[in-house]
């Protein structure tokens, strides 16, 4: 059956806003009247990992009959507006574009609509034996039509950066950006791969293109990412808002929420967090992210009974490293040590899967080794990360590697960087500022160290289970500054990180510079009094 391709359906003039806690269950396919208001909050974007893909849909060959519109043309009109997509819907697209090219092999756009769809469909679930098909089926609509193709360029940038493979994703995206300059599809990828790879001046001049050539509410999302980025929340907020008085469908309202959730945890906001995520999955029961957000809130409120559900639900639906690990760590809060040792256990062999996807997590199998299993193993893996795209977590996880492997004096250097506003790292992470402080107060740095990880538990109190008692027990130890300030502020940090960066024998510096090169630390001085030291927790990590 030929579907037409529908134009956006126009926004509503209703707004989200996030609803506040409730007792019940942290997941269900509720609906509550407060998530059709508007969004008021922020949006956080991820790293990565993070916000929706846009499918690339070329038009259709064909006419449909008008009237209701059913599954098929409810993710084309979505997709073909940069917006999330219902899974029911996302799988009846599939079928349809599955039956058509087994019909028409030779369909160059149903081709790149099928890969598109692929690479959506597991980046939504975590199925990650779609990333190759997307591969095969984007590779065949260039085949078919090798030229003038740039919805396949457009849609084979869109699959690495979903894998996490932001030199590839650079690659197609220019490419299809130099066929087609007019095409906004192109450019929310060529962001996140200019941001992965630690090019910020670029990604400025990608989403300033966005953002001229399609100021909607697609271009707003990822607007909002790059802001929160830059440590502009304000600026985030305001796009996500704006951003969420368009949201077409639940779907795409759920992507909201689940943003504002995420800027809400950063910020330390639990019961606002909670509310967002809740309302997210209300809106769309495919919201797995938002289950995952959940037991990380309902983790830090103490609902630690409410917080497994949430986790294992969320696993069980997107089963991510990301989410096994934050399981994992609950566990070992609890006492649980079996039950944390399976987690991880289950980390690595979802990393292997991924692999085998050609899927990158070795910034999350970095971090994990680095704490709970090989420092020397993460070091190595982190090191070839950098050397292949020095992004901003990458560098944050390589210095903590290098720190628990014993080498502070180069993990300075790399630490700086992920918290140097000159040099992209503005954004206020609590876990970036620990790491910091963790590794100054090794090498003697009392005053930075003091500062950065008072900073930490001022951005967020709840960070993180196992490393907020960890920064409580460190400032205990560091004690009270001396009166008059600290004579070790005056410059030991400078010289720290000039050392830093020039201890590098395995030429891990990158495209991006040499860490200890980054100049000053982009984090200002914390001011106020630090938050009230609790139970000593685990030694610092």
């Amino acid at each position: 059956m030929e579907i037409e391709e529908r134009q956006p359906v126009p926004a509503g003039s209703g707004r989200a806003a996030p609803p506040g806690p409730r007792p019940e269950e942290p997941s269900g396919p509720r609906r509550s009247p407060l998530a059709r208001r508007s969004l008021i909050g922020a949006v956080a974007g991820c790293a990565v990992l993070g916000g929706a893909l846009v499918l690339l849909l070329p038009p259709d060959r064909g006419g449909a009959p008008r009237g209701a519109p059913g599954p098929v043309a409810r993710a084309v009109s979505a997709v073909g507006a940069g917006a999330p997509v219902a899974l029911p819907d996302l799988a009846a697209l599939i079928d349809d574009r599955e039956a058509r090219v087994r019909a028409r092999p030779r369909d160059d756009a149903a081709w790149a609509v099928l890969g598109a769809a692929y690479t959506e469909r597991a980046r939504r679930t975590a199925a990650v034996a779609y990333y190759p098909k997307a591969e095969k089926a984007l590779r065949t609509s260039l085949r078919v039509r090798p030229g003038g193709n740039a919805a396949a360029l457009e849609g084979l940038a869109s699959l690495a950066v979903a894998r996490g493979d932001f030199r590839t994703a650079k690659r197609w995206g220019e490419a299809a950006s130099e066929l087609a300059p007019k095409r906004w599809t192109a450019y929310p990828a060529l962001v996140d791969a200019y941001t992965g790879l630690g090019d910020h001046k670029a990604a400025d001049r990608a989403l300033g293109r966005l953002l001229a050539l399609r100021p909607g509410p697609a271009a707003r999302a990822v607007a909002a990412r790059v802001y929160r980025d830059r440590g502009r929340r304000e600026d985030a907020a305001a796009m996500v808002s704006d951003a969420a008085a368009g949201a077409a469908a639940p779907s795409e309202q759920a992507a909201f929420l689940t943003q504002g959730g995420d800027l809400a945890w950063e910020r330390g906001d639990r019961q606002e967090a909670l509310g967002h995520y809740r309302a997210a999955v209300d809106a769309d029961p495919g919201a797995y992210d938002a289950l995952a957000g959940q037991g990380r809130a309902l983790a830090a409120l103490g609902r630690t009974s409410e917080a497994l559900r949430a986790y294992r639900a969320a696993l069980d639906k997107r089963p991510a490293p990301r989410y096994a690990l934050e399981l994992g760590e609950l566990y070992d809060r609890l006492g649980l040590g079996a039950e944390a040792r399976a987690q991880y256990d289950l980390l690595r062999e979802l990393v292997r899967r991924d692999r085998a996807a050609g899927v990158d997590d070795e910034p999350v199998l970095g971090l994990f080794e680095a704490d709970h299993g090989d420092p020397g193993a993460a070091v190595r893996g982190l090191r070839a990360e950098w050397r292949r795209q020095p992004g901003i977590a990458v560098a944050d996880a390589l210095g903590w590697a290098l720190h628990r492997a014993g080498n502070d004096k180069e993990a300075l250097g790399f630490a700086v960087r992920a918290t140097d506003a000159e040099h992209g790292g503005g954004v206020r992470s609590a876990l970036y500022a620990y790491h910091r402080g963790q590794i100054e107060r090794d090498l003697g740095l009392s005053g930075p160290a003091r500062r950065h990880l008072t900073e930490a538990l001022r951005i967020n109190p709840y960070f993180s289970l196992p490393l907020v008692p960890a920064a409580q027990e460190a400032l205990v130890a560091l004690g009270e500054p001396p009166a008059g300030g600290p004579p070790e502020d005056s410059g030991e940090t400078e010289g720290a990180e000039g050392s830093a960066g020039s201890d590098d024998p395995e030429g891990s510096g990158g495209a991006a510079g040499t860490p200890g090169a980054a100049g000053p630390p982009g984090a200002a001085e914390a001011s106020g009094p630090a938050p009230s030291p609790g139970s000593p927790g685990p030694a610092a990590r």
